[in-house]
């Protein structure tokens, strides 16, 4: 199996309400996400992408789009956090991502890899698919999935 990866990082908030240490407090991190593609590598003479699975900028973009851009610089809220959501709310434009989960690293690689799933399926009729998503929470913590 032959596979690409592109590497590309964001900022956001969050925090986990009911955590029994520090995490309970609003908080944030330099993520970093991998998103590792598999497919059949395009074979169309004088293509721009012959030879590649995806191109990367490709790759980057679409990821930019439907999750980075989105995440970035955001405050990533559980739905049933009814003091931080309110809160957020009372701050005029604020850049605030409401998700149906706690948002652990586990749970915002599961959301992720869901989102980018979608972005990626069959692009160009050579099986791409998303593989496998890391996303890393700081550098020494990250949540992996991958497509069964």
């Amino acid at each position: 199996m032959l596979t690409i990866t592109r590497k590309l990082e964001f900022d956001a908030g969050h925090r986990i309400p009911d955590h029994k240490s520090q995490c309970r407090n609003l908080h944030g991190h330099r993520y970093t996400l991998e998103i590792t593609l598999v497919g059949n590598v395009i074979d169309a003479e004088g293509n721009s992408d012959n030879g590649m699975i995806m191109d990367f900028s490709d790759v980057k973009a679409l990821a930019k789009e439907h999750l980075v851009d989105v995440w970035d610089h955001s405050f990533l809220v559980y739905e049933k956090d009814a003091a931080v959501k309110d809160f957020l709310a009372s701050l005029p434009n604020h850049k605030t991502v409401v998700i149906d989960r706690i948002p652990t690293v586990e749970n915002l690689a599961k959301v992720a890899f869901d989102i980018l799933k979608a972005a990626y399926k069959d692009r160009y009729g050579t099986g791409l698919h998303l593989h496998k998503l890391v996303l890393h929470e700081t550098p020494n913590c990250w949540a992996e999935i991958t497509d069964d």
